[in-house]
């Protein structure tokens, strides 16, 4: 039987602040694992994003690894793609299936694969790994479900070097004009992209104030 919306904060709230800190650590070991495994991957990345992934998945987003379409859910968007490896292992660690088949990561017939794929994976919302169109997607859904009067909400997942995109921008001021409040995006603000430093490739600060402009309340966070 699927838990209900109060059985399932119940479950977050189990997670304290070291408990989570714990998690998030398991989580990078099973990371290099799995990438070690792979021969192949993004170790920066998913590395730098696992405290945020232990966070949302095992105490903030209402998730039910029963039920997995529950449209009571909260919705969770990984616009970086490439750092799949991290939202399999929060997914997992969810209790939607054995965290440890992660390992079997890029391997021909896995569902685990490089970039995520909403069809082969219960619990991911989009497949994505094209950067910049992640917040779109997020902002798209955050107005379907205000439509439909429901209390989820969307968290949209992504890196500092993806804001050189100009479809982020285009969906920022949606969002901001449309005055959604149940879109939370989170920059992974790492300073570092394929090509080198994002200062260096193309700088993208004043980030927090440019999203301030947008009409977004922001929040920095170390």
């Amino acid at each position: 039987m699927p838990l209900m919306n109060s059985q399932i904060n119940e479950i977050r709230k189990r997670y304290s602040v070291d408990e989570l800190k714990e998690s998030a650590n398991i989580m990078r070991g099973y990371d290099l694992i799995c990438l070690a495994a792979a021969g192949s991957g993004h170790a920066g990345g998913t590395l730098s994003i696992m405290d945020i992934t232990a966070a949302l998945y095992l105490h903030v987003a209402r998730l039910d690894p029963e039920d997995p379409e529950w449209q009571g859910r909260d919705r969770i968007i990984w616009s970086v793609g490439h750092k799949a490896p991290s939202l399999y292992l929060g997914v997992g660690m969810a209790g939607y299936f054995d965290v440890k088949d992660v390992v079997t990561l890029r391997k021909l017939g896995s569902p685990f694969q490089g970039h995520p794929h909403w069809l082969k994976l219960p619990g991911v919302e989009a497949s994505t790994g094209s950067l910049g169109q992640g917040l779109s997607i997020a902002v798209g859904m955050a107005l379907g479900l205000r439509l439909e009067k429901s209390d989820a909400r969307v968290f949209c997942i992504m890196g500092d070097g993806e804001q050189q995109e100009g479809q982020i921008w285009e969906a920022a001021m949606e969002a901001g004009h449309y005055k959604l409040d149940n879109i939370v995006a989170i920059i992974d603000k790492n300073r570092l992209q394929i090509d080198g430093w994002v200062k260096d490739v193309m700088n993208v600060d004043p980030l927090f104030e440019k999203y301030r402009s947008f009409g977004w309340e922001v929040f920095v966070v170390d």
